[in-house]
């Protein structure tokens, strides 16, 4: 069945409510910083980089330990950690010769587990 959405879409009556459109406008981000929101999102629109960050919110690990689990070569786990920390979602500590990585903060972990109630709650 094919339904109407033109109504949905658009206004019968054309009249701008200038108290909300004023309001609206005097919160909004400056265009940089939703430029940058934008980027930030696209990072969570890849499968790899999803996963690295939901088993990085589990523990932090090592490059073996992220391919291992992943089934990915280091070298593959090794270019997505560097897109990752180039948008701060991930940081690294050395211990020796080897260096462990994690989320950079408690905002990515919100985001993830939000992200993941919201799609889960969808499926009930």
């Amino acid at each position: 069945m094919k339904r109407n959405y033109e109504h949905a879409e658009s206004c019968e009556y054309i009249h701008v409510h200038e108290d909300i459109v004023e309001k609206v406008n005097a919160q909004m981000p400056a265009e940089d910083d939703l430029d940058d929101l934008a980027d930030f999102f696209k990072i969570f629109g890849d499968t790899t980089r999803i996963k690295m960050l939901y088993v990085l919110l589990c523990s932090e690990m090592c490059v073996c330990d992220l391919a291992q689990i992943l089934n990915m070569t280091q070298s593959a786990i090794s270019h997505q950690l560097r897109v990752l920390k180039q948008m701060d979602l991930v940081k690294s500590r050395r211990d020796g010769k080897t260096i462990f990585y994690s989320l950079s903060d408690g905002h990515i972990k919100t985001i993830l587990s939000q992200g993941l109630d919201h799609i889960q709650e969808d499926e009930e």
